[in-house]
């Protein structure tokens, strides 16, 4: 049999039932399976633990604390489910049961669904209490009409039985057993719990309601599905589905014992319950809680269960009801943040309808324009109105008779249903608003002068909410009449001043409008303002739906002027809406907390006579106002008889009549208010009105549990602040004078100013170990209570907890604040009045008034600073870990809303570490969807920025009294998708920033400074700025723009041009954008000259205008916004002129956002952490130009040099490659008849296209690389042009080297052409005698052996050659040649230097000996003012060795052309000089003379004409012809002897074609090509990336050095830079090559393409043989003619006359298809053997090493302090730069004084006030800073940071002994910390100075 056990707990005393609506549930039957043992006389149920009595869990074991907030509000701590709907278990009972007295009996019906039998019926009390239900009535039924008593042995059963304590429960057998299916108990108790225990067999294996369940909206509902489980839960995979928008979402689902959470749909996720202790029974309850009307249709209940692999499906059906309230709120569209309130943070979101303004179309737009108007502090947002009536309107009205007969007909009423009173609108709102919303629209409604909501009523529940919090953001500031002499003010939250409050209400129908009455009451007659909303406005006539019973309040506040306050002391009236008789509550609340009550009405019925008189402890004054001008009003009996009842006076009847119009009727009702005020001493709060209205049993909004959490954490806190300043020292000490101390001593490192004569290095370390202390002093600092308790509470895991605490913390503060200021405004003075006595009191004052400043961000200021110091603790402390999750909980604010801090303005410093991680992790929480685009403002203090950008965004920065902005807040707002999709980010993020020329920072010294810093800084971060400027004509505007156009300048010098706008606050006039187009014009004149004067002070370009610098037009970069206020405040509006063209300028400024991805696609939020970090850091300089290093622009500008060095190859490649080919073709016009000279000509024309085409390509690519905006190609727009003239450099380079090669082998051809043609006629003679011989021979009568035909040949030989001339090659003197053109370089010189070359008889020699530099070699004035000897001596040191360096280098060009075996041409000495004179200009900086000049030219011309001389008789001696001819003769005798044997010469041919012609031209086609494949492996493939850049190319050299530690390899490196490069290069060209084959694979991959060539020369020749070439010799001359641009093939020693005619063609291409495929398999095998491959690199004619060398040693230019080479880009490049520099020391540098090696690194002496002096400065001294004047064309970029030069402090303090010993010096005096760093320190800090990742 199966048995089932129902359980549910409920309790009936705490339910609060204000639920009208039914939640109509069947609950289907549930089953355990058969195999469960379970015996009858068992108790029913065993002792329950305590978790049985709290609300349905989401998860097994959670409790009703794990449910939502609202949740338990709604139910809080008993009461679990809402006992007067039927429950998910069909539990029943009556609507409101517990009040009606006449019920006897409470009673709950149980619908069991079956007709099943109930064997026993368990009763359970509340855990651990005596409540309990002790006897009941037992009735049972199954239809639910017709109910019977149960009854026991005929009579009737009344269960009764006593307490049972130890199990908690009641059991009552039900004997006999009863089968019923529906069950009712009726008992008067307070607890009801039930357990049924049931017998019945059989049912579906899925069943659940059939019929539709009902759902009230915003209520809950729960939906069963029953089943039966053969295994455990953990084999049971259930999910409930649901169709939405058609697509099947889940609702829940439950697989594996848990609920699986996250496979929920984000709509269901947080409202779908599930009850797991019910699966065990086969139950599978789904709570849906919050219902929307979109969660009306069809359920699906999905069952499996994996253990039998059956599975099942249910559908269950769900209604939504609607009551009044939710059918208004869904034609607004509002209906599902009824119960998902919407937020802050929703409403901020900026989307295009926040910068559209199209026609509302439907009312479901009108609570957006609404709150998109009030947002922006629009004073017209109520007027907002749907305009679909007025364009039917419209549409219609054609005529008079058409508008006459809408007139007529009810069209005109109909038109408003598509309107909706601006009350009803602003009711939903704040319904649908959560609690941080509320606070804003009340804010703003308050700053719009508008009344706002008091008691917000709630149709549903026909209750009213004291709206407490809504309103404690709102604070006044006013004068009473007790301060006018004193001329002081009171600031106070509006809910805790204390002020008589007075009502006003209505009953019955009034014809006398009391809002407008209210309005005219508290307007001046000048500044009529509509507080309240009446029937005369926009959509004020419209019927209210469901805002009757709100209670409206506004204020009036004086502001100490006699003649303008119309009362002297503020006042609060309120204003409730609807008739009072409806409204009983809220007229009972006014009653209370008025001063008086003013109620109007137009007659007096005797019903509402009988109301006022009943109603009760009402302690205002009472007022009758009575409209005797209306038409119910008849006679004033049933007046005074309510007079009389109520015991009012005459001056208690306020009559308006025909004869009082309504300005005197107001000024009587002023006068009465004015009575009233004088003679009732009841004041109240709004904040103590909450204690009123709690004893009524009305909630007050602040009242829930996360609210009241909040607050008390919040006081835990700031009730222990009394004195602010020593408030902020005990509870706050980290960021006090700890904090400031250590910004300081961050800009001192930067700066060194105080650094004098000592050591930087010491001195730096000096500065690190004191900012160490600091440090360790701030660690030693325990965290404080209030920063324990503040942390605590933000790190609550509730988000709406943790803004509530933030909320109270803000708002208490700023009341501790007011407070404080307050006095001491008032103190201050007092004393200024005697301002010479109390000078020391009033400048101490004034300190306490600048410190008594305290807000959230001194809490998150801490909270940084604890960060910052535990960071510098080692990773694995545990202080450290402590406060690792610290940036999370920052993230966590920043995307709640709230500002984060970015500079501290107390310490005028960033926590550069805190601010990286916050943003990091915020980067991480956001999914790396974080990209963002960036608005700031700058401007003077106290000029509207703050508000400036709270009215455009709807943001809250500070702007109350006493908190102007410090420093520089960063606040996001999140950007919609349709919006994202244009402007291309996530986030706007939004900087405000503290006022320029502060007052409080003016008598500081570096004021000018701190605001230099701060505008650098924000503009550098900024995607547009905006220039706030008060009033049209400021006289501190010209200072401002000074030190913004030096930020605009600065960021254009790294890559940024930032947009700009101008906003000229309180320019009213309509007619000021056309009157100050004057002023415009001399407003640009003014910024051009700023401009150019601050490109001077930076050493910058003067002709600069400011539109160069930053895009600006003068036309729409200017806006004119008038004042904020519209009249006198306090009680003045904020001026509509104002938001509205605040709202046109946010319009505009989207629009330059947008246009933003024009430059750069926006940065990630990581991105912009590096500018912070790189701005900052730059800023501390004091020259931010030369200082600024960013990793971003030192990124983009390796990427660029990367892709540019990629595009140089890929040109000289292919240029190379020409050049190869046409070589070839010169060669080979040996075999064509071709005019040489014109051949030149014609190359070098084709020569010139090519290049052209190159270099436009490569322009393109580089044009291109620029448009495409990744990888922040914005930030090297400064390098495009020297790119440019890089590209069109290299143009010339190749050119000129392509012309010269290209005439040198013409020139070479030229020469060889008498030889050739001396050789070619040799050959024919030899030729003819050789066939006319061989005629002879046949024609004799016998046959001649091979001895004698050898015999024959070889007399006819000595005859032949006899009688031919052998004259080859002219001898020519290259000496004299090479001493000619020497001449002619040299003519240019005086006198001296022709009379040394005339003195030259032997060229030869010189260049013998070694070159010696001696004193004559140097200008003498110059050297005789060189009175130091050491200076004398290292200026002759570095001539030497760049002499003896050009030297080698030309040798080896000597040397290489020598080894070309080919003859010399004059164009190789010119090379040779260009080459000597363009390392002379390096030379020359070391003050040579002429003399050095002619000296060193005779030195090299002197061993290059040798050697080249030489090079010209090795060409004469081999192209001796008489030797050629003899070559040929051992050929020619074969082939004699074969003629005469006729052998076939096909197969003979085809191998000496092969071997002699066509395997020499290969093998010179693969050398030719070997060295530009060799290069194009290096710089393109796996190993490319150390060449990719100059840069990585010293990562790469310096890394390896580090990791070999190998003293004589850094000596080479820095010594002999050049020499040590190349080899290190070849060093890596042979590494590589000689791993697996690499060479040969080369030669072999060339030898394919070029053996592929050769076959389909065949191939084609082949079939063209068939078209009448029928010959052997035709044969190979078109072979050869076919691979003439690939290869050089001689014939000249085929003897292809010698080959018979009639040789067989076809056999002979067979033969050579053969020998060409052996060819390529025998190289290929020759390739791989030989592997000697340092040889081969020096044989091949295009050598690879001195190509890579080119690429990687670009200028060669050495840091002229520590000779670091330059690694800038580009061969155009104007400024040497290197990315690490060294030690001056390792570079030579000495200290004169005691000859030790200097430890500086130049990077740092070049921002000290250190001086230098060396032989450029004459031995003077001069500042470092200022080395530019010597050496301009280097930039050193400052890094004075510990870490920076770790590597080489490493090598010098490692090897410092040897380097002293090396340079004849003594050791350096390194630091004792450089002792310590370590190798791995060395490797990080070089990897990130070359910004790689390690």
């Amino acid at each position: 049999m199966l048995q089932r056990l129902l359980e549910m707990s409920f309790s009936l005393s705490q339910i609060n039932c204000v639920e009208r609506a039914e939640i109509r549930i069947n609950f289907a039957t549930c089953h355990l399976s058969s195999y469960t043992p379970y015996n009858c006389d068992d108790l029913l149920v065993s002792a329950l633990p305590q978790m049985s009595f709290q609300g349905p869990p989401s998860s097994p074991g959670a409790t009703l604390s794990a449910l939502p907030s609202s949740i338990e509000d709604r139910y809080q701590q008993k009461c679990h489910y809402p006992i007067n709907t039927l429950t998910h278990y069909g539990f029943r009972c009556p609507d409101r049961f517990w009040r009606l007295d006449s019920d006897k009996y409470h009673w709950l019906q149980t619908d069991l669904r079956d007709r099943v039998e109930i064997t026993a019926i368990a009763m359970q009390g509340c855990y651990s209490s005596s409540d309990w239900v002790i006897s009941y009535l037992l009735l049972f039924s199954d239809t639910g009409r017709v109910w019977k008593q149960y009854r026991q042995e005929d009579s009737i059963w009344f269960a009764q039985s006593p307490f049972c304590g130890e199990h908690n429960r009641i059991i009552c057998r039900t004997q006999p057993c009863l089968k019923a299916q529906r069950l009712c108990q009726k008992r008067a108790g307070e607890i009801l719990n039930m357990f049924l225990k049931s017998e019945g067999s059989g049912c579906s294996p899925l069943s659940g309601s059939e019929e539709p369940l009902s759902a009230v909206y915003h209520g809950d509902v729960v939906l069963n599905c029953s089943f039966t489980l053969s295994g455990g839960q953990k084999d049971l995979c259930l999910k409930w589905l649901k169709e939405r928008d058609g697509q099947i979402e889940t609702v829940l689902s439950y697989c594996g014992g848990r609920v699986q959470k996250n496979e929920a749909s984000a709509i269901y996720r947080d409202r779908a319950y599930l009850y797991p202790d019910e699966l065990i029974w086969g139950s599978a309850p789904l709570w849906l809680h919050g219902i929307e009307i979109s969660d009306q249709g069809k359920y699906t209940c999905y069952v499996e269960d994996r253990k039998c692999g059956d599975s099942e499906q249910m559908t269950v059906t769900v209604e939504v009801e609607e009551t009044h309230q939710e059918d208004f709120l869904c034609k607004l569209g509002l209906e599902k943040y009824l119960t998902r309130k919407l937020a802050l943070s929703t409403v901020l979101e900026i989307g295009t309808e926040n910068i559209t303004d199209k026609p509302i179309k439907s009312l479901s737009q009108l609570p957006w324009c609404f709150l998109k108007s009030l947002m922006m502090v629009n004073v017209t947002a109520r007027s907002t109105k749907c305009c679909v009536a007025e364009t039917k309107t419209d549409t219609t009205l054609q005529d008079l008779d058409s508008y006459l007969q809408l007139l007529s007909s009810n069209d005109a009423q109909d038109s408003n249903t598509h309107a909706i009173n601006p009350l009803d609108l602003i009711t939903a709102l704040f319904l649908c608003s959560d609690s941080f919303l509320q606070q804003e629209i009340m804010l703003k409604m308050s700053m719009c002068q508008f009344a706002v909501p008091l008691l917000l009523p709630d149709c549903n529940t026909n209750q009213c909410t004291l709206m407490l919090w809504a309103m404690r953001d709102i604070v006044k500031k006013f004068r009473p009449r007790s301060l006018v002499d004193s001329k002081g003010f009171i600031e106070e939250s509006i809910i805790r001043t204390a002020m008589p409050m007075i009502s006003f209400v209505r009953l019955g129908d009034c014809s006398l409008s009391k809002s407008q009455i209210l309005n005219k009451l508290l307007s001046n007659p000048q500044q009529y303002h509509d507080f309240f909303t009446h029937c005369d406005m926009k959509c004020g006539d419209v019927p209210k739906q469901i805002s009757n019973g709100l209670v409206e309040i506004g204020w009036y506040l004086p502001c100490g002027k006699t003649n303008l306050d119309i009362f002297p002391e503020p006042v609060a009236v309120a204003n409730l809406r609807g008739d009072i008789s409806s409204f009983q509550a809220q007229f009972s609340i006014l009653g209370l907390i008025s001063s008086a009550v003013f109620i109007f009405f137009d007659s007096i019925t005797e019903s509402e006579c009988k109301f006022l008189t009943s109603v009760k402890n009402i302690k205002a004054q009472v007022f009758l106002v009575v409209n005797s001008q209306s038409k119910t009003f008849q006679n004033v009996t049933p007046l005074k008889n309510l007079a009389s009842k109520l015991k009012l006076n005459g001056d208690h009847i306020l009559l308006k009549n025909k004869q009082i119009n309504d300005a005197d009727f107001v000024t009587k009702l002023q006068l009465t208010m004015n009575d009233i005020m004088k003679n009732s001493p009841q004041k109240m709060t709004i904040e103590g009105m909450s204690d009123v209205v709690h004893e009524l049993g009305i909630p007050v909004d602040e009242a829930c549990t996360a609210c009241q959490n909040a607050k008390k954490r919040a006081e835990e806190i700031t009730s222990q602040i009394n004195d602010v300043v020593q408030y902020k020292e005990d509870q706050l000490p980290l960021q006090g004078n700890l904090w400031k101390e250590l910004a300081k001593i961050e800009k001192e490192e930067c700066r060194l100013r105080r650094a004098g004569d000592q050591s930087i290095e010491k001195y730096k370390t000096k500065l690190q170990k004191e900012k160490q202390k600091l440090r360790q002093q701030q660690i030693s600092c325990n965290i404080s209570e209030s920063m324990q308790c503040f942390i605590a509470a933000i790190s609550n895991e509730s988000k709406e907890e943790r803004t509530y605490f933030l909320k109270w913390m803000r708002m208490n503060l700023d009341v501790t604040a007011r407070k404080k200021l307050s006095g001491l405004r008032d103190e201050y003075k007092e004393k200024c009045c005697k301002f010479s006595e109390n000078k020391e009191i009033i400048a101490d004052l004034d300190r306490q008034i600048s410190n008594s400043s305290l807000g959230l961000e001194h809490f998150m200021r801490e909270m940084g600073q604890l960060y910052e110091a535990a960071c510098s603790l080692p990773v694995k402390e545990e202080s450290r870990q402590q406060f690792q999750h610290l940036p999370s909980l920052g993230a966590d604010l920043l995307l709640d809303g709230f500002p984060l801090e970015l500079v501290d303005g107390d310490a005028s410093n960033i926590p550069v570490r805190w601010v990286t991680d916050v943003l990091t992790e915020l980067h991480r929480k956001v999914q790396h969807k974080s990209r963002v685009l960036v608005v700031t403002v700058l401007g003077v203090q106290s000029t509207g920025k703050s508000t400036l950008l709270n009215t455009m965004f709807g943001v809250q920065f500070a702007v109350s009294s006493g908190r102007c902005t410090r420093g520089a807040f960063m606040l996001l707002i999140k950007v919609k998708q349709d919006l994202k999709k244009e402007i291309k980010c996530d986030f706007i993020l939004v900087i405000d920033t503290e006022g320029l020329k502060s007052p409080e920072l003016a008598q500081l010294e570096d004021s000018y400074e701190h605001d230099n810093e701060l505008a650098t800084l924000v503009v550098g971060l900024s995607d547009t700025t905006i220039i706030n400027i008060a009033m049209e004509n400021s006289t501190e505007m010209k200072d401002i723009l000074q030190i913004v156009v030096h930020a605009f300048l600065r960021m254009k010098e790294v890559g940024k041009k930032p947009k700009c706008h101008f906003v000229h606050q309180n320019v009213g006039d309509v007619s000021a954008h056309d009157k100050n187009a004057r002023d415009r014009k001399m407003l640009l004149e003014q910024l051009n000259e700023m401009t150019q004067a601050a490109a001077r002070m930076e050493k910058k370009d003067i002709d600069r205008k400011f539109t160069d610098i930053m895009e600006y037009d003068p036309e729409k970069n200017n806006l004119y916004i008038p004042g904020l206020w519209h009249g006198n405040p306090p009680m003045a509006p904020v001026n509509t002129g104002y938001s509205e063209t605040v709202y046109e300028f946010k319009k505009s400024l989207i629009e330059d956002l947008k246009s933003c991805n024009d430059q750069k696609p926006p940065a990630q939020i990581t991105e912009f952490l590096t500018w912070v970090e790189s701005l900052w850091k730059a800023v501390k300089y004091e020259n931010f130009i030369f200082s600024f290093r960013n990793s971003l622009v030192a990124e983009a500008y390796s990427n660029l040099c990367v892709a540019f060095n990629k595009w140089e190859w890929s040109f000289q490649k292919h240029m190379y490659n020409w050049l190869a080919k046409a070589e070839t073709r010169i060669s080979n016009t040996n075999n064509q008849h071709t005019n040489l000279d014109e051949f030149l000509r014609r190359l070098k024309a084709e020569a010139s296209t090519e290049l052209t085409l190159q270099e436009e390509k490569t322009l393109d690519k580089l044009t291109k690389y620029y448009e495409n905006k990744d990888g922040h190609v914005n930030l090297v727009e400064s390098y495009r042009t020297v790119f440019e003239k890089s590209i069109k450099s290299l143009r010339i380079d190749i050119e000129n080297s392509l012309t010269n090669k290209c005439t040198a082998a013409i020139g070479l051809q030229k020469g060889m052409k008498k030889v050739r043609d001396i050789n070619g006629k040799h050959k024919a003679i030899l030729e003819e005698r050789v066939l006319k011989l061989l005629g002879e021979c046949r024609l004799s009568n016998r046959p001649l052996s091979d001895e004698q035909l050898k015999g024959e040949f070889e007399k006819m030989w000595k005859e032949t050659v006899s009688a031919l001339d052998f004259k080859g090659i002219d001898k020519r003197d290259i000496v004299l040649d090479v001493y000619i053109q020497l001449r002619k370089q040299l003519k240019r010189h005086g006198a001296a230097v022709k009379m040394v070359l005339n003195e030259t008889s032997d060229l030869t020699k010189y260049g013998v000996t070694q070159f010696d530099i001696t004193e004559k070699h140097f200008d003498r004035e110059w050297y005789r003012t060189l009175t130091d000897c050491l200076y004398k001596t290292h200026h002759k040191e570095d001539a030497n060795m760049m002499s003896q360096s050009l030297i080698a280098e030309c040798r080896k060009f000597v040397t290489d052309k020598k080894g070309s075996k080919t003859d010399y041409h004059e164009t190789y000495t010119r090379e040779l000089l260009e080459m000597i004179d363009v390392k002379l200009k390096d030379i020359e900086k070391t003050k040579t003379n002429a003399q050095f000049e002619v000296d060193l030219k005779l030195h090299i011309c002197g061993f290059a004409a040798s050697e080249f001389q030489q090079m010209h008789m090795n060409f004469v001696k081999i192209n001796n012809p008489k030797k050629h001819l003899e070559k040929s003769k051992p050929q020619y005798c074969s082939d004699f002897i074969d003629l005469y044997h006729e052998k076939d010469q096909c197969q003979k041919k085809a191998e000496e074609f092969t071997e002699r012609c066509l395997e020499p031209a290969v093998r010179e086609y693969v050398v030719k090509t070997l060295g530009i494949d060799i290069a194009d492996e290096m710089l393109t493939g796996k190993h490319s990336v150390k060449y990719s850049t100059r840069s990585f190319f010293q990562y790469s050299i310096l890394k390896q050095l580090l990791d070999e530690k190998n003293f004589e390899n850094y000596v080479a490196y820095i010594i002999n830079y050049e020499d040590f490069v190349k080899k290190w290069i070849s060093e890596c060209i042979v590494e590589q090559f000689s791993k697996d084959n690499a060479l040969s694979d080369l030669e072999v991959k060339r030898l394919k393409s070029i053996t592929k060539k050769i076959q389909e020369a065949i191939e084609k020749e082949k079939k063209v043989e068939t078209h009448g070439i029928k010959t052997i010799s035709m044969f190979i001359k078109n072979i050869c003619s076919i691979l003439n641009n690939d290869v050089v093939i001689s014939t000249d020693e085929l003897g292809l006359k010698l080959i018979p005619d009639k040789a067989s063609t076809e056999e002979f291409i067979g033969h050579l298809q053969y020998y060409v495929e052996q060819m390529m398999n025998s190289l290929s095998a020759k390739f791989s053997q030989e592997l000697n491959i340092e040889e081969k690199l020096i044989s091949l004619p295009f050598n690879p090493q001195d190509e890579l060398f080119k690429r990687v040693f670009g200028c060669g230019k050495l840091c002229p302090f520590c000779k670091v080479p330059c690694e800038a880009g580009g061969k155009a490049h104007s400024k040497h730069h290197a990315s690490v520099h060294r030690p001056q020391g390792l570079g030579r540098y000495r200290i004169v004084t005691n000859n030790k090696l200097v430890e500086n690194v130049c990077t740092s002496d070049v921002f000290s006030e250190r001086r230098f002096r060396n032989a450029d400065t004459e031995g003077k001294f001069h500042p470092y800073k200022d080395y530019h004047k010597f050496y301009p064309d280097w930039n050193i970029a400052p890094d004075t940071s510990i870490e920076a030069s770790d590597y080489w402090k490493y090598v010098l303090t490692t090897f410092n002994e040897d380097f002293a010993e090396e340079y004849s010096a003594e050791p350096a005096n390194v630091p004792e910390e450089w002792k310590n760093i370590t190798y791995k320190q060395a490797m990080k800090s070089l990897n990130e100075l070359f910004n790689v990742s390690s």
